[in-house]
């Protein structure tokens, strides 16, 4: 067998080359805090990482993470609580999630984050300068800069302050299954070695199948010719495993999209620019749809667009928002971001009809709701202002293995996989059936809380 060759399940070898109490395959966001968890639970933990170093989907990200309930809203006097968490994520996805699921990643969630600001020193803080949209409160919690790569380098030099043991370029291929237990699993270097590594638990954190086109183009037609903007690592092992073990699959259609990434840049622009105040237009000059309903499903609506493009339009306040953003201050440094005094001036830096774009900035409400539905509220888009060419973007798949409320892998029958865990990623989401059930945050949402309830399991929950 290579390296590169199709994931499988196959029976254990005789000997294992080495053995771990707790084995996690990947390690971004949830990885690093499943083995945070179970090395606080008193676990053996090795964390096995395809990359040459931790960074993965999570240092694609803005890094954020909702929670109701935390230390740091309380100290901002946000009244927040796990049910209208929950509420507020099965509104986004008209109900189509699990409802254990639901409550499981609403409640683990303010739990979480304190667990790892005063455990473990990691320096959230609440995002209280705009509104999420799908979210009743603001409730978002990142590092200072904003950026998932600070959250994934935190985590890893805290795992490595704790001693774990984070094995890098090593990729796992093969599930190895006894009398309906995972018993270990087959990992491969760059060379094409080979090592079999036994465990009682296997976590499998290796997020989603964004970067296997074929599966991409098989369970969400619609968004195949969107730009990748995970990372491309995500090759879907969980959902081929899942596969070859009978595991149950739920919602592979679902996903994550963008329609904000500054093109030809591939920078994220924060939708902040948009919650705030801004507006998309097409190369027309003209609005297209309504851009409250979320950055998911603007990524369909962008691609629908002439050269599959938009452009994002605001002004120099909203851009002072958006600069506590790492991205968006990378964005500016690459001269992404224009900005003009009019915008007829803005209008012809962007290549766009000047008239056109005066009039839909002209007709945009001052307070109150527009054609398509949008209520907008003061203060009213004022100059200097700024506008950015953006395309439509996958992020990452949102669909995967169906797990309970002790993120242990389900079959069809509802019985779990005995040893086989899956969080992030790999798990089934909270976004329903497509991207418009996706509510801003929950991708990581899922995989720190699933990430750090599989790390605690024992067996003495069974």
């Amino acid at each position: 067998m290579t390296p590169d060759s199709e994931p499988r399940v196959a029976p254990p070898p005789a000997i294992f080359d080495v053995a771990c109490q707790t084995v996690i395959i990947g390690a971004g966001a949830c990885g690093l805090v499943a083995a945070l968890a179970a090395r606080e639970a008193g676990q053996e933990v090795l964390v096995v990482e395809a990359d040459a170093l931790p960074r993965g989907s999570t240092a694609l990200s803005a890094g954020l993470i909702p929670a109701p309930g935390t230390s740091m809203q309380r100290a901002a006097g946000i009244e927040d609580s796990a049910a209208l968490f929950a509420q507020d994520i099965q509104a986004k996805a008209k109900g189509q999630n699990d409802p254990e699921l639901v409550e499981t990643l609403a409640a683990g969630a303010g739990p979480v984050i304190d667990w790892l600001a005063e455990r473990h020193g990691l320096p959230f803080s609440i995002v209280t300068d705009f509104d999420y949209p799908g979210h009743s409160r603001r409730r978002m919690h990142g590092l200072p800069s904003r950026s998932g790569a600070e959250l994934i380098d935190a985590l890893r030099q805290t795992c490595e302050a704790q001693g774990i043991d984070i094995v890098c370029s090593r990729r796992a291929r093969v599930l190895h299954m006894e009398n309906g237990r995972v018993r270990g699993v087959t990992v491969f270097g760059p060379d094409g070695t080979g090592e079999s590594i036994g465990c009682d638990r296997l976590i499998l954190a290796c997020n989603g199948f964004g970067g296997n086109r074929h599966l991409v183009a098989s369970h969400m037609p619609e968004i195949r010719e969107a730009l990748w903007f995970g990372h491309d690592g995500n090759r879907g092992e969980a959902v081929l495993w899942g596969e070859a073990l009978g595991a149950d699959l739920r919602h592979l259609g679902a996903y994550q999209g963008h329609g904000n990434v500054a093109h030809p840049h591939g920078i994220l622009i924060t939708w902040a620019v948009i919650t705030s105040g801004g507006v998309q237009v097409n190369r027309d000059g003209r609005r297209f749809w309504d851009e409250a309903q979320g950055y998911s499903e603007a990524a369909r609506a962008v691609m629908a667009q002439p050269g599959s493009e938009a452009f994002a339009i605001f002004d120099a306040r909203i851009a002072a928002i958006a600069r506590q953003f790492e991205d968006f201050r990378r964005a500016e440094a690459a001269g992404a971001i224009r900005q003009a005094e009019t915008p007829v001036a803005l209008a012809r830096l962007l290549g766009l009809p000047p008239d056109t774009l005066a009039e839909t900035l002209r007709d945009l409400p001052k307070n109150g709701t527009d054609t398509f539905g949008r209520t907008f509220q003061p203060p009213p888009l004022a100059p200097p202002y700024c506008g950015v060419r953006v395309t439509g973007a996958l992020f990452h798949t949102q669909g995967g293995l169906r797990t309970d409320a002790q993120a242990r892998v389900l079959r069809p029958d509802g019985q779990p996989v005995p040893g086989l865990f899956a969080g992030g990623g790999a798990a089934c989401g909270m976004s329903g059936s497509g991207d418009s059930g996706y509510l801003s945050g929950n991708g990581l949402l899922s995989a720190v809380v699933l990430g750090r309830i599989a790390g605690a399991y024992s067996e003495a929950q069974a």
